[in-house]
Formats: C-alpha cells, structure tokens, sequence
C-alpha cells in the first residue's frame, strides 16, 4: 500500500491482539505515525493461545440453528463443548434474545455471504505479508482436515459441505474412513472420514504475533504495554485523548481494536457495542510420538488440535460465562479426552486425571468477542468522527485480523475501500 499521510497524522490503535497489531501494520504502510497502547502485554489475550487455524473456509456464522439448539441444552450441561451458562445480567439476556432471532437458515446464509470477502481478502494479505516482510509464524499451506468418528457425523457434514460449495464455491475433498490413515497417519483407526479443505492454513499464533510486533517496532510504530485504558475522553464529535492508569494520550484519529473488553467503552464512545466474552481454552504439549501432518477440527466434539515446529495444541470450547478467569481441570482434561479419541498417540490422555499428570508447555484461557449476529465490527463510530472501532472477530480474529487491518487503514485515510464496509459497520447497531 503507498503512503498517503503526507500530513504525518497521528494513531492511537487501543489494542495490542492480533487486530490491534494489523491495524497499526497498515496504518504504518500508509505513512501515519502509530502508536499502540494495550492493558498488558502484546498478544496477550485471546491472540496468543488459540489454535491458529486460518481457515476461509469457516464462512458460516455462528446463528446456525444447530448452535441455538445446542446453546439451549447446554443450559443443563456444565460439560457441554458450547456452552451459555444461566446468568441473569439484562445486558446478556438481551444479546441471547437477538443471537436467538438470528438463527435461521436465511439469516445464516446472507451473513455468509457477507463473512466471505472479508476472509478471502485476508487469504491474499496474508500471502502477501509473509513473502514481504519475512516474518515468521510457523505458516503452513496443508489445508484444514474436519474429521468425523461416525457415520451419522459424516451425513451431516456431507449436506455442509454441499451448502458450502453450492452457496460460496468453497469445496472440500471427501475422505472416507479407510482412506484416511494413508492421508494423515497421526489419526487411529476406525474413524468414518474427514473433508479436507484445501485452501485454509495454520500459523503459530504467538510467534506471529511476537515477530510482527517486532517489525512493526522496527519500522517505528510505538507500543505501551500495561496501561489500562480508564476513559475517552471526547470535544464535540471528536475523541480527544484516550486516559490510562500511566496518563492521557493523544493522537489525530483513534482505532479500538479491544476485543472482548469493547463493550465497555459503550457510553464514553456513544455507540452501542453488543460484544460478549466467549471463552475458549487450549493446552499446548511436546510433539506427539506421530505429529499430525494437518491441522485438525474434530467437529463432533468441537475441539481443533495444531502441530507446530515444537510444540503441539490442542484447543476449543465456548463458554458463554462473562470475565471468568478460573481454568477448570475437567475442560483441560476434556479437551486432551477429546484429541485422544482420535489420535494415535494421545489415547493414554482419555486418562488424565490433572494437567499435571502429562507434560505441557501451557495451560490456556482466553475470551473470544462475540457479536449477537457473528459478523465483526468495522468502522466509524457514528459519534466520533476520528475514530474507528475493530472488534468482535468471535472465533476468526486470527484470520480476518489482516483484511480488517487494511480495511481501518483506508477508512482513516478516506481512500476507497477494497471491500465493502457497510455490513460490518457499527451504525448497524443504533
């Protein structure tokens, strides 16, 4: 991207995840002098344990009726893989009443629609950021595997992926359970198949994140760790500084890329912001005796497992719970149950009995944000003309961070955006 800031305009990016960062990457291309100001460390929130998976393939949203079928029975299930557990906060039964309306097929699919130039634009930035700059992440082009351990989990993938293909031209190969240990020799016996999808790809999320930053700072972009943002501060229509527990900071235009936590900004900003935490986990462990060749998801009991260079994670779940920080034992030991139903070499795991018990690099919690209709929030804010909010990317924030980076980018700079903006925009919740 050619620089256009002639002025040398300043950016306050809020927000030092995996958005936050690309925000201040293409910010940065184009000539503004960044700085990016986070509660805590760089990436160190839900960009910094998850499975990595970049997976443009996942152009369906959340409001699947199957997920509002399964929320419900979650209700009465503390171990269910998705989870809403009963609270009573105004604020989250609403989110649930309008998540609810949203879940019909209809609804599902226009939002998918709407899901996929965003995520095939962040394949092509994706590529373009590696082969430019040279950072490493561990970047691997081997496709997503969905495996299946029954037939009847086959039949209901097979009528997804025919959807998948029919409506958005995203098309799987079909791998049948005898096949399948000739194709990825880490997966045991008897499993009924998988779908391949070619196209996706895996990082390691905290080396992104960790040489990214390290770019970026070398390029001059500045970072501020550990400052908590305490208000915003506004004169008429504009933002005027951002106040942190280590002072006032000011710039020319303002970006929030503050993930699960924008919700909170809701009355200093002036705009709603209906962004729910939805906490996942994950477990990251020395390489198993056979590592898997492929990135994995196995669907039916909703975890994702990721090989890297040395190390190996496993992750997933959703907890619909606000700012719980526990780490319970039983969902490490369930998502370390679930891998070793599939995989060789993990089965001795389905006898854990405490992280402890096997060796582990890190136990992980983070929260996921989380809109009530499943697509991100891009844009500006319809009450403060300098400044653009980035944030509820749910599950995806890895994968759509770049083409939501580039999109901030142009609306500060006022050039024509690549993609179209307005279904991502925040008015759309006024």
């Amino acid at each position: 991207m050619p620089a256009v800031s002639d002025s040398g305009d300043s950016v306050l990016v809020v927000g030092a995840g995996v958005v936050g960062i690309a925000c201040a990457h293409y910010l940065s291309q184009l000539g503004f002098r960044v700085t990016v100001v986070d509660q805590g460390r760089i990436g160190g929130g839900c960009s910094h344990g998850n499975c990595g998976h970049l997976c443009a393939s996942h152009v369906l949203p959340l409001t699947d009726p199957d997920n509002l079928r399964a929320g419900l029975r979650s209700l009465f299930d503390p171990a269910a893989p998705f989870r809403v557990k009963p609270q009573w906060r105004l604020s989250m039964l609403a989110w649930l009443w309008r998540f609810a309306r949203r879940c019909n097929r209809r609804v599902m699919l226009e939002s998918g629609h709407r899901m996929k130039s965003i995520l095939d634009s962040s394949v092509v930035e994706y590529e373009r950021l590696f082969a430019t700059t040279g950072i490493d992440a561990q970047w691997q082009r081997r496709g997503l595997l969905y495996v299946l351990s029954t037939r009847r989990g086959m039949d209901a993938f097979a009528a997804q992926d025919e959807m998948l293909r029919d409506e958005y031209g995203v098309a799987a190969r079909r791998i049948e359970g005898g096949d399948l240990a000739k194709f990825e020799p880490a997966l045991r016996e008897g499993l009924a198949g998988a779908y391949h999808y070619a196209g996706d790809a895996s990082i390691r999320p905290d080396a992104l994140i960790a040489n990214w930053a390290k770019w970026l700072t070398a390029e001059g972009v500045r970072f501020q760790t550990n400052r908590r943002v305490q208000s915003v501060r506004s004169v008429g229509d504009r933002v005027s500084a951002v106040v942190t527990d280590a002072g006032e900071v000011a710039a020319d235009h303002y970006v929030f890329a503050t993930g699960a936590w924008s919700a909170r900004l809701e009355a200093d900003l002036d705009c709603p912001i209906p962004v729910e935490p939805a906490k996942g986990y994950s477990v990251t462990m020395p390489p198993p005796g056979i590592v898997p060749r492929h990135p994995m998801v196995f669907s039916e009991h909703r975890v994702a497992v990721t090989p890297f260079e040395d190390g190996f994670r496993v992750g997933s779940m959703m907890e619909l719970a606000g700012f719980d920080t526990s780490v319970p034992p039983r969902r490490i030991r369930q998502l370390a149950e679930s891998a070793g139903h599939y995989l060789r070499e993990l089965r001795e795991l389905r006898e854990l009995k405490e992280p402890v018990d096997h060796p582990v690099h890190e136990t992980w919690y983070g929260w996921r944000p989380l809109t009530w209709d499943s697509l991100p929030i891009i844009g500006r804010l319809p009450r403060r003309r300098n400044a653009v909010l980035a944030t509820g990317h749910h599950m995806l924030g890895m994968t759509m961070a770049p083409a939501t980076g580039r999109l901030v980018a142009e609306l500060v700079s006022d050039e024509v955006p690549h993609i179209d903006p307005a279904p991502f925009s925040p008015t759309r919740f006024s």
